[in-house]
Parts: structure tokens; sequence; C-alpha cells
């Protein structure tokens, strides 16, 4: 069974609640049918229901009805969701007129459905743009505890078993965060684990801290700034598995490991990676992508308290399916 089958199978075993805000989007909407009829979560669509139902009948998916259908302008509990916005929101001036305007909007209906515990997370950017997906996350549903730092992970699935966890690694941070301090790559390294765990399966998540430096090969500051966030993650999470600061080929490569980093229990058996910035992440993720034929499934927002997932505005309908599986794992593990 591949990684994503077992991501499914992991998310039916569990069923959560899982929010699509753009249920008047056709992309979203085909998923959400495929979602249903596979039993893979609870789904709860905001959008006009006219709108909704029409596109459904026009695109002949069947399983919609399955859906719990949340009219945005028309909630029944539109004003109990206003007056917790206007009081998570008083310090920042919003007043409770503006807490009703804004719960019309779906993308914070959705995250005010999770704060108060009728949904387990969320997924949009079909339409809407990442900012506009974070900010009434942040706002709202707030970072998980001990943890001010959003990140996202990527799952890279290679075709090379000898690397990793069977071929697969998990990487992060390659989609927030663009130049992290050691406190905030402390936070990504102990959030990359635990996305391991809850989306990947990883029994054993094994967490290097890259560099250009393997243990003082070379001295820079942003060397040190990968050794503080190692002791630092550390301390946050004193059974994480984690060393650092390693090479690419140190973390990976048995034979390497063993002779940069002698006695690392890291060093040549790393499966999650690490980087030291959103600049190398990002270009890292993609270079393996396109020239090693990798197929990489993300990115997955983690920090916040409760799942809150981005999709590309170019995404496809299986992109979709697959993230409502991955928010859905990622769910069990928050609650």
């Amino acid at each position: 069974m591949d990684l994503i089958q077992q991501i499914i199978e992991r998310a039916k075993s569990n069923k959560q609640r899982i929010v699509l805000p753009e249920a008047e989007e056709e992309r979203t909407l085909t998923a959400a049918d495929m979602v249903l009829r596979d039993d893979i979560a609870d789904i709860i669509l905001i959008g006009n229901p006219e709108k909704v139902n029409a596109l459904a009948e026009e695109k002949g998916l069947k399983n919609i009805g399955k859906a719990s259908l949340i009219d945005p302008l028309h909630c029944e509990k539109s004003e109990e969701y206003a007056a917790l916005l206007a009081e998570l929101r008083k310090k920042k001036g919003m007043t409770l007129e503006q807490a009703r305007e804004l719960v019309k909007n779906p993308l914070y209906l959705g995250c005010m459905i999770i704060k108060t515990g009728d949904a387990d997370g969320q997924i949009s950017g079909a339409l809407s743009t990442t900012g506009e997906t974070l900010r009434p996350a942040l706002q709202i549903i707030k970072t998980a505890p001990g943890i001010t730092c959003v990140s996202g992970a990527m799952l890279l699935i290679t075709k090379k078993p000898e690397f990793g966890e069977n071929g697969v690694l998990v990487v992060g941070d390659v989609a927030v965060t663009p130049m992290p301090d050691a406190d905030q790559l402390s936070q990504i390294a102990v959030c990359t684990a635990q996305t391991a765990k809850s989306v990947a399966g990883f029994d054993d998540p094994r967490v290097a801290m890259l560099s250009f430096s393997t243990k003082g090969s070379a001295t820079h500051e942003v060397v040190d700034k990968v050794i503080e966030a190692t002791r630092l993650a550390k301390e946050i999470d004193p059974q994480l598995k984690i060393d650092g600061e390693l090479q690419a080929d140190a973390a990976l490569v048995p034979g390497v490991g063993a002779k940069k980093a002698p006695g690392s229990d890291i060093a040549g058996k790393a499966n999650v990676l690490v980087f030291p910035c959103l600049e190398v992440g990002n270009i890292a993720y993609k270079l393996v992508q396109r020239l090693g034929d990798a197929v990489a499934i993300g990115p997955i927002l983690q920090g916040i308290a409760r799942p809150v997932n981005d999709l590309s505005r170019g995404c496809s309908v299986e992109d979709i399916y697959y993230l409502v599986a991955i928010t859905a794992c990622q769910a069990m593990d928050a609650k």
C-alpha cells in the first residue's frame, strides 16, 4: 500500500469533520463528492445552498447530500459566532458589528465553526490567497500551545527506498517563514516531526537539522543558528530524536554520516529534514521533485492549534481530495 492510500485509510479509520468554505467552486465540490463517496471524512460545505445544489446537479454529483451545508448569510449560529469573535479580537478594537460582518465571510465562518468545536479542520485556497486562508486561522484558532511560528511541511516520495522511511521524507519549512530565527527553527523542527507522525505515519521520526556544515566542519553565524535551534528543539520536546548541524549527505547516507558525524543516532538515518531557511527549503524540494522525479505532496501547514490547510489556486480535484485526508489525519492528532 502506497503512502497516499495509507493516509486515506488512516483518515477513514477515525472520521473527522472537515470544513470546505469554497463550496461554490467546482473543483472543491467535486472533491467533496469523492470524499463523501469514499467515506473519508464528514464534510461541512459553506456556500449559497441554491448555487451549491445547482452545481452539484449540473455535475452529476450524487453524494453531496451527505454533507452539512451552511449558508454564510443565514447561519443559525451567526450571532453566537459574532459575539465570540468580538470577544477574541476586542484587544484589537473589533466591535460586535464588525464581527457580524466578518462571520459572513466563509473563511472566517469556517474557523469559528472549528473554534466552537463543531468541526476539526478546514481547507481553502482554490479561490483564496494564502493570506486570506491564514488570517482568520491565526486570529481565531491561533497557534498550538508553545508554538508561535506557522510553517509548511512537504512529503517527498522518492524512488530511493534506501533513504528516509522506505524512500519517503518529510521536509520543512517550504512555504511560510522566510528567515526563521533559532527559536522559530526549533519550532519548525518539532512541528515537522509531528507531521511525520500524524500524516506520513512515521513511528520513529528522526530529524536532521540541515546546514552547509557538519559538526563544526565550517563556522558561520547561520551555522550557529542551526546548532542553537537543535538545542532549543530538545528543550521543547526532550523525547525528540534530533541532531544537527548536518549536511544533507551526512543526514541521509549511512557511510557519509558515520564518517562525518561518528556517534550520531541521526546521521545517515534521517527521515525528517529541516531546512535553515525557506529559500533553501523551497529550492531543494523542487529540485528533488523535478530532477529526482519525486512526488511532492503539500505544503501541509503546521503550528496552528487545529489544522487549516492552503491549496494552490491551480489545484486539481485530486489535490483537494488528498488534502482532506491529510487534514483529517492532522486533526486526529490535534485533539
